[in-house]
């Protein structure tokens, strides 16, 4: 066992990184805000719109299944909009990457807006829709990585944890958003809901597109690729070092990531059609969007709350405690929506989103990107979160409502899937190792490939690093 060297510490009293530390936030926050805010709005979708406008109504169960299943379509693009992005974060930089994902990703939600329906075109409507989703996706794959990865390399080194997790507001924002768009145009008659109203977010979303853009495109170079460049170390086989040597890190970035993703999704959509399943077609669906909208409220809170506790108490310890109590919550939570009351359920859903998955968000925003070496960190932490996106995020919506579908809304089927999300999450925590105060220009990953290339402990505090043979 050894020691860390101490990590270079940022300059916090200068003006000029200050002035970009805070732009690094903006430009992070706010393309968090639009990912969520388009990917939540896609989500209550599915479940209450696009289910019935883009696919036949001869068997309205299968078309909810299949509504899913483009849902989940977006997340299948991720891993390769992770690995093609993410190649190009480490080569090139982490701005210019973020700029291209945010066009890429905007537009296609943009388009979505402008969609002819099943009943202008047959089966080319969810077609269109299937390829929007997969631009989308394909964009989505490497947006969240490089937020991640650019606030953890412009964060002052103590406070790395707050200061990673305040771009994730914008994930709390952006669902929050989407929530209280989605109750408002809820209010309109079906007939104008389904004819022009569900069109309007997704085209106003063009608005955001825009802002980050601007915000991005005064961005400066984040100071450890910086120093990447300047010590010509930057990798020239990006895909085969994290594929051989920094595979380790991947698959428990992918385990830590199982029930933080998964619960996620399946507390933002597939708990409404559980309930809908539960209650009959009388349910009114505007009044279960309050769950994530105040789910969403409280994670504006609890993301940079647990952010910070991980500065003082250990990521581990932190992300840990949030991995129990979602396994913990599981199995009360959805039988408590089986029973079919409005106040239960938006209560359920607004804690399972706000504490249960955002606990684990918080730590999480800092731990991923202390796993890897500075040559290959866009890329793992990319390939960490998308992989696991699509096993967690995206089975979540085609398994569940499958489940839903043959089981008659079984609660206990759905309970017993979320716990197993969260035993792999708290599994996965007792084999990464402390990653608290990193340092960032390290090549090395923490987890190691044997133990022999363990080297020295992860910061300059004396905490030791286990390794993975």
């Amino acid at each position: 066992m050894t020691t860390a060297s101490t990590p270079t510490p940022q300059p916090t009293d200068d003006p000029e990184y200050a002035a970009n530390l805070r732009r690094a936030t903006l430009a992070s926050s706010i393309g968090s805000a639009l990912e969520y805010f388009d990917f939540a709005l896609y989500g209550l979708s599915t479940a209450l719109i696009f289910n019935v406008l883009f696919f036949s109504q001869d068997d309205p169960a299968l078309a909810t299944v299949a509504a899913f299943a483009t849902y989940g379509v977006g997340f299948l693009a991720r891993p390769f909009g992770g690995l093609f992005f993410g190649v190009m974060g480490d080569k090139l930089g982490r701005k210019w990457v973020l700029v291209i994902t945010i066009l890429l990703m905007g537009g296609a939600s943009t388009a979505i807006g402008l969609l002819p329906t099943y009943d202008a075109v047959g089966i080319l409507a969810p077609i269109l829709l299937v390829i929007m989703r997969l631009l989308q996706g394909f964009g989505a794959g490497a947006e969240q990585a490089g937020a991640t990865v650019l606030m953890a390399e412009y964060a002052p080194v103590k406070r790395r944890g707050f200061f990673s997790a305040l771009p994730f507001i914008g994930i709390q924002a952006g669902t929050l958003l989407a929530a209280v768009v989605f109750s408002l145009i809820s209010l309109l008659p079906e007939d104008q809901l389904l004819s022009w109203g569900w069109r309007v977010p997704f085209l106003a979303s063009f608005v955001l597109i825009l802002l980050a853009l601007f915000i991005r495109m005064r961005l400066r170079e984040t100071p450890t690729f910086i120093e990447l460049e300047k010590t010509e170390q930057i990798a020239e086989r990006p895909i085969r070092d994290i594929f051989t040597r920094g595979l380790p890190g991947v698959i428990v970035g992918i385990g830590l990531r199982m029930a933080e993703n998964g619960g996620s999704y399946m507390f933002n959509t597939l708990a409404l059609s559980f309930f809908v399943a539960s209650v009959g077609g009388q349910a009114d669906r505007s009044l279960l969007t309050w769950g994530v909208t105040l789910g969403s409220l409280i994670g504006i809170f609890s993301v940079p709350l647990t952010g910070a506790l991980s500065d003082r108490m250990g990521r581990r310890t932190v992300y840990r405690a949030g991995a129990l109590f979602m396994l913990l919550f599981t199995f009360p939570a959805w039988w408590l929506i089986s029973l079919g009351s409005y106040p239960i359920t938006i209560a359920v859903i607004a804690i399972g989103i706000g504490v249960a998955v955002n606990s684990m968000l918080g730590p999480q925003c800092a731990m991923l990107p202390e796993l890897f070496g500075n040559r290959h960190r866009y890329l793992g932490v990319a390939m960490a979160r998308e992989i696991s996106a699509v096993l967690a995020g995206g089975l979540a919506g085609v398994l569940g409502a499958y489940i839903i579908a043959v089981s008659g809304a079984n609660w206990l089927l759905l309970a017993i899937y979320m716990a197993t999300l969260a035993l792999i999450t708290t599994a996965s925590t007792f084999l990464v190792p402390e990653t608290l105060r990193r340092d960032l220009t390290r090549t090395d990953d923490a987890i190691k490939v044997s133990r022999e290339e363990a080297g020295e402990g992860v910061d300059a505090t004396t905490v030791t690093v286990r390794t993975i043979r």
